[in-house]
């Protein structure tokens, strides 16, 4: 993390820093949408940014990516070591991990909810003995913890013009629709580890089944029932967006071209992937490199627009705001329109 990044953050302590520059790494390394996005948010955000996605990604990782060796008992075991280790820094003491230490900084200092970080470690140890998920209404249960709070954690460091409440569901709402993106874009993977996250009433609907999944993924063959299964899944993905997209105009001027961006380029895994013909079960759809840029770059002209404006009417009294856009759960919506 840079220097400036931390000093605009009021981080001071050394190992504090060296806490916050870890996460910051891990972000880099296997966040490059969410990291691309958090480019767009002042230097002082950054840091608190980079500690929730730091504390996520370690937790997932003592889920899927420890040890192979490891069973479940072991992965719980380090679940529970990482939930103690979280306790004692949100109680004011020092965290062994760093990034639970910077974690802990970032819940102080922004007053997050403690529940959001606990639902959150309650979903990863889900992971460890559910292997599916019956409905579309069960999975959104699993969902609170593992992508609704952390919409929720996320708020109060970008900010609200407005009671923050009016922008809670819409945030969560965000973060279920980031993660249906990304249970669609890993299918494989997931199936992989013995993980099917597209619900079975989805896949019932059209014929599917778990060995039919597997077929399609050992041989690399395609099936019509499987792509229109995940084609469903899509479009529940994409109405998860539209619920989600009227809440970007509720949060901070200066933060709206950061989510604004995440909104796009998530959106565009959706069309990277349709773009396959769903064929996700052997390949990881991606959203090229130059529509990355062009957005990234959109996303920086609307933020100095958004600072030259912040300068400008500070010590005004604020605008009345506009209201968001409504729409119905039918309506479509591109990801341009959010832009």
């Amino acid at each position: 993390m840079t220097a400036r990044e931390l000093d605009a953050a009021g981080v001071t302590d050394p190992e504090l820093r060296a806490a916050y520059t870890r996460c910051r790494e891990l972000n880099a390394r296997h966040g490059r949408t969410y990291f691309l996005a958090t480019r767009l948010l002042t230097p002082g955000q950054r840091p608190a940014v980079h500690a929730l996605y730091g504390f996520a990604r370690w937790a997932d990782d003592i889920v899927d990516s420890l040890d192979d060796t490891a069973g479940p008992d072991v992965r719980a075991a380090a679940l529970d070591r990482l939930a103690a280790d979280l306790a004692r820094g949100l109680a004011g003491g020092t965290g062994a991990e760093p990034v639970v230490r910077a974690l802990a900084d970032t819940a102080h200092r922004y007053a997050i909810d403690h529940r959001h970080l606990t639902d959150f470690l309650a979903s990863m140890r889900s992971d460890l003995t559910v292997t599916d998920y019956a409905t579309y209404a069960e999975l959104r249960g699993y969902m609170h913890g593992s992508a609704a709070v952390i919409g929720l954690q996320m708020l109060p460091v970008l900010g609200t013009p407005g009671p923050r409440e009016e922008a809670e569901p819409y945030a969560a709402e965000l973060g279920v629709a980031f993660q249906l993106t990304n249970f669609l874009r890993d299918v494989g993977e997931d199936l992989d580890r013995g993980r099917v996250y597209i619900p079975q009433d989805v896949l019932a609907a059209h014929g599917v089944h778990r060995d039919l999944l597997h077929h399609c993924r050992d041989t690399g063959t395609t099936d019509h029932r499987v792509t229109a299964a995940f084609e469903e899944f899509a479009s529940l993905t994409r109405a998860a967006y539209r619920r989600a997209a009227p809440g970007v105009a509720l949060l901070d001027p200066v933060s709206q071209p950061c989510i604004r961006t995440a909104f796009v380029l998530y959106g565009g895994i959706l069309d990277a992937v349709a773009a396959t013909g769903y064929a996700v079960l052997r390949h990881r759809a991606v959203v090229p490199r130059r529509r990355r840029a062009l957005v990234a770059a959109d996303g920086l002209i609307r933020l100095a627009a958004a600072r030259t404006a912040a300068r400008r009417t500070r010590g005004r009294p604020a605008p009345a705001a506009v209201p968001p856009v409504h729409r119905t759960a039918h309506a479509p919506v591109r990801h341009e329109e959010i832009v």
